[in-house]
């Protein structure tokens, strides 16, 4: 358990009082019965003393799937454990029979998918998610996506993926909930309490994967594989929080990452994956390879065979070896036999029977599911209804100059300009499930089906999200100048983020810039609809389009959920969960970012800051507006002062100033005016997304303890200091109301 060191701020340094951080091992599983740990070791133990190496390695082996002729062996032989990519409730089925009942022992083997935000039913991908600041919401369709997939066959996930991304060019920050680590923290708590319910025996629960520890999205340069080097104070400061709360929430696997860190690789990182993971955070669960990690060390220049890496890998940690059978081909002669070797082997084994044992595998292999089951639980309008839900909740309106939004129904016409209006694909955006563009609503759909048929709706591609080919700007240039307004789509495909989809420029790709300008130049009101991955550089698009509504890859209810916000059926509450630049040349940009001795001063040549560009984001994190307008009260606090075991209340007033009812996400923030290490100028310590009718106030309070204010001291301890903070409550993190209270160190005895 991590202990919390109260210090003054003096030169003596003495601590004064201990105090013990929220224990790591809270996890939301299920109350375990009495015995019930004792019944299930037992078990394991059993099982693995009857086991050979090959069976041990077999257990730690995890293939892709389909299940090709050659496995058909190995499973007889009990060598193999998992499977990845079996999908579907027959292919499951057929595939476990042959291990339940032809092996020797009879083990069940585990199946695993990607399914990141959503099964069949793809909900917005986990950036967009995030920005609707909703945990719960977050948690409602990890739950339905984990009822689907289950039904399917699927016990085992590959997410939630809760890397920490400061830099826009990594395509897979797209697949995270942006920048901040405490968002991040509680959507990363309320993935896993989605995904596992609250008993992994549960037919419907799948087991989460915290991933991809750790540190994977501080890539340098933003590519996708590459180095990562940060202290380790940055390490447990920004990066390692949302690691550890899917950890307390209860995850039955965490994943290794491809990067390394101070030179070392997260597949031999024992330190991480042993030390830190399981010693520090008390984690009991099994920790799975990501896709050929554990080989990749030799290209690193980590290890010198494949043979050399597993052996590294697995005592580092690394239970389940996904995809490259390194465990299985290359380490079977001569390893395990006794010694520190067999010790390691055997408690991988362990850590996989035990999570196999909590699924319910030994006492049901197939867990209920069946070709009927999976019909039943597919598409369902419950699945269907709460995507639409999501993604209106996950839009962030960046700008509405002149009340632009929302569009009247009854419009005698309107221009639909842009590829992506009438992409598919892209709506479900990359690592779908089993999603299919035939079950999307697209955005033109969307539109169509939400105007008034006196509307006549006219439909211009102009041009492809990638090539330079202006060829259909005139057509979609005349539709303009023929409508009442436009809705102009544009942004990236959705392969253009995602795994292995670094970007060096963040502008709009192709000629889109160019067509948006055509288009504006009309004179028409035109909204601009970004569906994108990642934060995009767009200021010409931001200083001249009247209103801009960032949408990202909203799933299959897209164009439903889209036309719900343009029309005002919905107003849009969403707030950005990460920094938009204005040029690539600001990356790494976030808010809570240290000071410098010489902070950005535009009067004064000599502070930090840029000859060619604003310092300042073009849109900063947090940022989000709605139809209507909210007025903040001053921030009160409880207290102009605090002890260690005190509670400070902070509450503001926020009314609804406007003329119809909207969501505001008020968010709460501190800063350590004066550390033994330098602290960011602003860090979020809470938020609540609340519904106001027009002309309603509410009191929205938040409570602040001595661990809100504790950070990584010199001794890289968890310490609080006294001395004086500042807090901020409002609308982002730029627009905030400010109070100031002091931490008062403990009385000596």
């Amino acid at each position: 358990m991590t202990l919390m060191h109260l210090r003054l701020r003096s030169a003596a340094l003495v601590p004064l009082l201990l105090l013990l951080a929220a224990p790591v091992t809270a996890q939301r599983r299920a109350p375990t019965p009495a015995g019930a740990g004792a019944r299930m070791n037992a078990f394991v133990d059993s099982l693995l003393a009857r086991m050979t190496v090959q069976e041990k390695l077999g257990q730690l082996t995890q293939l892709p799937g389909p299940m090709r002729p050659e496995d058909v062996p190995l499973i007889k032989a009990g060598r193999l454990g998992s499977y990845l990519n079996v999908n579907g409730a027959a292919a499951m089925r057929e595939v476990q029979r042959v291990a339940v009942e032809q092996s020797r022992l009879k083990v069940p083997l585990l199946f695993g998918h990607d399914v990141i935000h959503g099964y069949r039913t793809v909900f917005p991908v986990p950036l967009a998610e995030a920005s609707s600041w909703d945990p719960a919401l977050v948690e409602a369709t990890a739950r339905m996506a984990a009822e689907e997939a289950t039904a399917a066959g699927i016990d085992w996930t590959f997410a939630p993926m809760v890397d920490i991304a400061r830099d826009p060019r990594w395509g897979r920050i797209v697949e995270g909930s942006g920048e901040d680590p405490y968002l991040g923290s509680v959507l990363a708590a309320a993935r896993v309490r989605g995904f596992q319910g609250r008993d992994l025996a549960d037919s419907t629960a799948m087991m989460a994967t915290v991933k991809h520890f750790g540190a994977y999205g501080g890539a340098e340069g933003g590519r996708d594989y590459n180095t990562v080097d940060v202290s380790e104070r940055t390490l447990r400061e920004t990066y390692l929080p949302p690691y550890r709360a899917g950890v307390a929430a209860g995850a039955g696997s965490v994943m290794a990452s491809f990067n390394e860190i101070a030179g070392v690789p997260s597949h031999a990182n024992r330190w991480l994956l042993t030390d830190v993971l399981r010693g520090e955070w008390h984690f009991d669960g099994m920790v799975v390879s990501d896709w050929a990690g554990i080989a990749e060390m030799v290209a690193h220049g980590r290890a010198a065979t494949e043979a050399e890496a597993g052996r590294l890998a697995l005592d580092a940690g690394v239970d389940m070896d996904m995809s490259d059978s390194v465990y299985l081909a290359k380490m079977t002669a001569g390893y395990g036999v006794s010694g520190p070797s067999r010790a390691a082997l055997d408690e991988a084994v362990r850590r996989v029977l035990r999570a196999k044992y909590r699924l319910g595998l030994f006492r049901d292999p197939y867990r209920g599911t069946s070709p009927a089951r999976e019909q039943a639980a597919t598409l369902t309008p419950a699945h269907l209804a709460l995507a639409r839900e999501s993604a209106r909740r996950s839009m962030v309106l960046l700008k509405n100059g002149g009340g632009v939004l929302p569009l009247r129904r009854d419009l005698a016409s309107l221009a639909v300009i842009g590829a992506l209006a009438d992409d598919s694909a892209s709506m479900i955006g990359p690592w779908g499930g089993m999603g299919q563009a035939a079950d999307v609503v697209t955005m033109l759909q969307g539109i169509r089906r939400a105007v008034s048929p006196q509307t006549h709706v006219v439909y211009a591609p102009g041009a492809a999200v990638l090539g330079s080919d202006t060829s259909g700007f005139a057509a979609a240039e005349q539709a303009a100048r023929g409508a009442d307004a436009v809705v102009l789509v544009v942004g990236e495909s959705a392969g253009m983020s995602g795994e292995a989809s670094s970007r060096a420029e963040l502008g709009l790709p192709g000629v889109q810039q160019q067509l948006a300008d055509r288009i504006l130049a009309t004179g028409k009101p035109v909204v601009v609809l970004l569906a994108n991955g990642r934060p995009l550089a767009i200021p010409e698009l931001a200083a001249t389009a009247p209103a801009i509504l960032e949408t990202w890859f909203l799933g299959v209810q897209a164009g439903t959920a889209v036309a719900d916000v343009l029309f005002g059926d919905v107003a849009p509450g969403g707030k950005l969960p990460v920094t938009f630049p204005r040029t690539v040349g600001q990356v790494p940009l976030y808010y809570n970012h240290k000071s410098t001795g010489r902070p950005a001063d535009a009067s004064n040549h000599y502070t930090s800051k840029y000859l060619d560009v604003d310092w300042t984001p073009l849109f900063p994190f947090g940022h989000g507006l709605s139809y209507t307008t909210f007025a903040y009260g001053p921030l009160r606090l409880s207290a102009t002062s605090m002890g260690v075991s005190d509670t400070l209340v902070a509450r503001v007033d926020v009314s609804n100033s406007g003329s119809r009812a909207g969501d505001e996400v008020v968010q709460l923030y501190i800063q350590d005016e004066d550390a033994s290490i330098t602290r960011p100028v602003k860090e979020l310590r809470g938020f609540s997304r609340i519904a106001l009718a027009p002309g309603q106030t509410r009191t929205v309070s938040f409570r602040l303890t001595a661990d809100d204010l504790s950070f990584w001291g010199p001794a890289m301890k968890r310490i609080v200091e006294p001395g004086f903070f500042r807090v901020y409550a409002g609308t982002s993190s730029e627009q905030v109301q400010e109070a100031r209270f002091e931490l008062k160190a403990a009385p000596r005895h």
